[in-house]
């Protein structure tokens, strides 16, 4: 892929249809929208297949995705791009650290892949949402306003012991929800942005009952970080193992 990292990923019901054995049952499509008491919407965007490529030189990308386009062209059409790229280092849009909860690399196939005996097993489920932020309206806020909204100190992401039930550390409590490994990147201009949620999990109910938190379904409080961010796109996608990426095209190959 010359220097590129190219993540696949499948609507699991289309996955389901074609190859049972190797999307883990009772996973599914983000297919109806997430609506919190208060009015907020979380959509359901849901396409049948992702292409995810990541690497440190965009012309390579570009060229990589072209060539993908024209392998798949007569059997999909692109409905969305997206490009992406890191902002100082490992903080997203709104200046925090992200991802600090996320399990080492060690770690983090426990988290995310589907354990061995499983359908699907070596695979992980993706949750792809794109979040679009009132930059304006963040930036206007003192340091510690914004600390309180997050729950974490903004230079070194430390957890605040006073921060609100509806902060964001609170409403994505992983301690509370289960593990996932997030890899969320920043995208757009300098005047519309936003953050590119990006998050795997081996329990789809991990990702669920956090959006669901979110946007304050049920008794809960909408997170407060939805007052200055909002998504316009939601979808969950099981990425299979490249073990059964090989043997979905050895069946192709040989039904020709």
């Amino acid at each position: 892929m010359g220097g590129v990292n190219l993540v696949t990923g499948f609507r699991p019901e289309l996955l389901r249809q074609v190859a049972p054995s190797e999307c883990p049952a009772g996973v599914a499509g983000f297919n109806t929208d997430v609506r919190g008491r208060s009015g907020f919407v979380m959509p359901a965007t849901q396409h049948d297949a992702v292409l995810w490529l990541s690497g440190s030189s965009y012309d390579v990308i570009f060229d990589s995705s072209r060539a993908a386009i024209a392998a798949l062209a007569g059997l999909a059409a692109v409905a969305e791009e997206t490009a992406s790229w890191a902002y100082q280092h490992d903080r997203d849009l709104t200046g925090f650290i992200d991802g600090t909860e996320n399990p080492t690399l060690i770690d983090a196939a426990d988290v995310a892949l589907i354990p061995s005996g499983n359908s699907g097993e070596g695979g992980t489920i993706l949750l792809l949402q794109k979040w679009i932020h009132d930059a304006s309206a963040w930036e206007a806020l003192a340091v510690d306003r914004q600390e309180q909204i997050i729950g974490r100190r903004k230079l070194d992401s430390a957890e605040l012991e006073d921060r609100p039930d509806d902060s964001h550390v609170n409403s994505t409590d992983q301690d509370r929800f289960g593990k996932i490994f997030r890899r969320n990147m920043p995208f757009g201009t300098a005047t519309d942005h936003g953050t590119m949620f990006v998050g795997f999990s081996a329990d789809q109910e991990r990702l669920s009952a956090m959006l669901a938190s979110m946007a304050g379904v049920g008794d809960g409080e909408p997170d407060a970080l939805t007052r200055f961010t909002r998504p316009i796109t939601g979808a969950y996608y099981f990425v299979p193992s490249i073990g059964s990426i090989r043997r979905l095209a050895g069946a192709a190959g040989s039904s020709r």
